[in-house]
């Protein structure tokens, strides 16, 4: 628990690895694994290794009732049931509509750079461009949810308060999960709730959005030939009414802003921040995005996302910099099922008991990524052509994808990982095609602060227009 309070608590586990091992007790009835083979084992689609209460820390309660969500259900039939009325909706093909939304904020946001970092007596102005891609990322997954930004592009702050609260509410849940019974003392007190900072603001907000849409208030903004997440979840309680209702469109939309802006924001502020601490990296980045279009007329919007997907090294470095900084850095907590888990060392673990792996760990495991498995190297994910073959290349790239939990694994892997990736893709290609970005400060490091989610201060940059 002391290390998680500081922050490091992924860096303590791994060096614990180091030291000890593939086979880490971080706690009476907790074990951590550092056996990327055992992923399919533990994180399978079957569910019987169950959540554990470590995940009850980010649900809310309602009128003296807890109200579990998509992430923090811990019942995989209930999870299922929750799940099957929108999953469609979070596939490639389900996002894809959801394009034109995103060019509208990615448009918006070179705007504001250009008018705060760019343009005028501005020009050479330092951006922090960590808490500029965060405003993006929020931005897009209001227009995404609702066809309207929540505003901090436009305010260029957190102008209500919601960033700082969802921030204040990560550190509350990796901290009371290390001992659950502290939430039902504290946020979940029937008596008097003594938590966090409710998300009162995104409740708010998604409870006047569902309104608006049903009363039909909100066309000044909503185009119904775009539609938005809001209104697939209404059209989901039209074919699932016994599934969603209201409350469950409420848990949806709030779901949706949570989790869907802080963790593309990470792997953002990751690839861009390491590729620049890369010259090389960078160099080679630029020349592939910009090799796509002879001048900026070619590209005058944002990057279609079939055109930047496509883009072999962009995507090398968006999977690197997953590997190297996931989103998620905490140990993936469940419950052993009946009949216990057998290691390959022949090592029993009994039913009950607790196992997991932290992506940050896994993601060092020099068995699958190589000596240099601390090294960013975008290149472990393209094919060495003077060292491998195609077929040894296939494999490799196959351990490495089945070894990869920065989404998660198995049947609660991230729902909103095609949509993250969407923004990811599409907004590093626009604007490293439109401005030269470089470190305001190239030999001063970033600083990081690990409460589930990673984030990540101290990108500083100076953008101008491409030469």
């Amino acid at each position: 628990m002391y290390h998680v309070t500081q922050g490091q608590s992924q860096v303590v586990l791994h060096e614990l690895h180091q030291k000890y091992g593939p086979v880490v007790r971080i706690a009476p009835n907790v074990v951590d694994l550092d056996l990327p083979k055992m992923i399919k084992t533990i994180y399978n689609t079957k569910g019987d290794y169950r959540k554990t209460e470590f995940y009850h820390g980010s649900s809310a309660k309602s009128n003296g009732r807890i109200i579990y969500n998509l992430f923090s259900e811990c019942d995989p039939d209930i999870h299922a049931q929750q799940k099957r009325p929108i999953a469609k909706y979070y596939s490639l093909t389900g996002v894809l509509p959801l394009e034109p939304h995103i060019d509208e904020v990615i448009n918006y946001l070179c705007q504001r750079l250009e008018e705060e970092f760019i343009d005028g007596s501005n020009a050479g102005i330092t951006c922090k461009l960590d808490q500029w891609l965060l405003f993006y990322t929020w931005d897009v997954v209001g227009q995404a949810t609702f066809s309207e930004p929540i505003g901090y592009l436009k305010n260029g702050f957190d102008f209500d308060g919601t960033i700082a609260i969802s921030d204040t509410a990560m550190d509350y849940f990796s901290l009371v999960g290390q001992l659950p019974v502290l939430d039902h003392l504290l946020d979940k007190n029937p008596i008097y709730r003594i938590g966090p900072p409710a998300f009162g603001n995104i409740t708010n907000i998604s409870i006047t959005h569902l309104l608006d849409r049903l009363q039909g208030k909100d066309t000044s903004y909503h185009d119904a030939n775009k539609p938005d997440f809001l209104d697939r979840f209404i059209d989901a309680k039209d074919k699932y009414p016994d599934i969603v209702d209201d409350s469950q469109i409420i848990s949806y939309l709030m779901i949706n802003m949570i989790a869907g802006a802080d963790t593309t924001a990470i792997t953002l502020n990751a690839a861009i921040y390491f590729a620049l601490k890369n010259p090389r990296v960078w160099a080679r980045l630029q020349e592939e995005i910009r090799a796509c279009h002879s001048s900026l007329d070619a590209a005058p919007s944002a990057v279609p996302y079939n055109i930047a997907s496509a883009l072999p090294y962009l995507n090398a470095v968006v999977r690197e910099a997953m590997r190297m900084h996931p989103g998620v850095a905490m140990t993936l907590e469940r419950y052993v099922p009946p009949g216990g888990l057998t290691l390959p060392n022949g090592q029993y673990i009994p039913q009950g008991s607790i196992v997991g792996m932290n992506p940050y760990v896994i993601a060092r495991n020099r068995s699958v990524w190589g000596e240099d498995s601390d090294v960013f190297r975008p290149e472990r994910w393209l094919r060495d052509d003077s060292q491998e073959s195609e077929e040894e290349f296939q494999a490799r790239l196959r351990l490495m994808n089945n070894s990869d939990l920065a989404f998660g694994a198995g049947s609660r892997i991230c729902i909103g990982r095609n949509l993250g990736l969407l923004e990811v893709y599409k907004v590093m290609a626009t604007l490293i095609l439109r401005y030269d970005i470089e470190l305001a400060h190239p030999h001063r490091d970033w600083k990081t602060y690990n409460s589930f989610f990673v984030r990540q201060e101290g990108i500083d940059v100076k953008l101008s227009r491409r030469a």
